[in-house]
């Protein structure tokens, strides 16, 4: 499987105790989350290792075919249409080995979560849901489950319980709240753990939410 060196690592202190591995939203790179790790107030007794990868450049078709970074590439105005499941799958490898990586340095997979923005957060899901070992928990910022059709909860007698934290802003004009909505219900349906927390914002991160954020990770990472 392939393996990224082009991450940015930070960690909150000394012998981190868990890892998030937090991928960007598209045209953007590792450091665009860099500078909210201290405004989740984590413990010093809960030292974290953050991951931020970047995406390969790719062109963007409705970009008019522009090179940036993304982790897939998006076809339709429509962003669920015309998905490119061959990008997809690709990213989803390169989130598997980021997770293989942390294993082997000592982290188990039982305290890693998937994190991400808009397109990295429609990567988190994707592969959070597929992983194995199954994962501490799953972050997904302004995003939607990629490929829903291909998501089967069968595929782990335990998907069910790991926790997965949505927040979607209502004034959101890139990635509908709807499509979040729908992620929401889906995952329900499977009967999952879902906390899902709607904004009074557009395509963005807020103080509230990164607050929420926080407090559930020490949740799920305490535990």
């Amino acid at each position: 499987m392939p393996i990224t060196s082009d991450i940015l690592v930070v960690e909150t202190g000394k012998d981190p105790v868990a890892s998030v591995i937090w991928s960007h939203g598209l045209g953007a790179d590792k450091h665009d989350f860099e500078s909210i790790i201290p405004m989740l107030e984590l413990p010093d007794t809960l030292p974290v290792r953050f991951i931020f990868p970047n995406a390969p450049i790719r062109p963007i078709t409705v970009n008019g075919g522009m090179e940036m970074r993304g982790w897939y590439d998006i076809r339709s105005i429509a962003i669920n249409e015309q998905e490119d499941a061959e990008g997809i799958e690709a990213s989803a490898e390169i989130l598997s080995s980021l997770v293989d990586q942390q294993v082997q340095q000592g982290i188990p997979a039982s305290r890693i979560v998937l994190a991400g923005f808009s397109q990295g957060g429609a990567m988190a899901l994707y592969q959070g849901l597929r992983q194995s070992p199954q994962l501490a928990g799953i972050i997904g910022l302004s995003c939607y489950l990629p490929l829903p059709n291909s998501f089967d909860s069968n595929e782990s007698e335990d998907i069910a319980r790991i926790p997965v934290f949505l927040g979607h802003g209502n004034q959101d004009p890139v990635v509908p709240v709807e499509l979040g909505i729908f992620t929401r219900d889906l995952l329900l349906e499977k009967g999952m753990d879902i906390q899902f927390n709607m904004y009074s914002m557009g395509h963005s991160v807020s103080a509230a939410e990164i607050a929420d954020i926080g407090q559930w990770l020490k949740r799920i990472l305490n535990n």
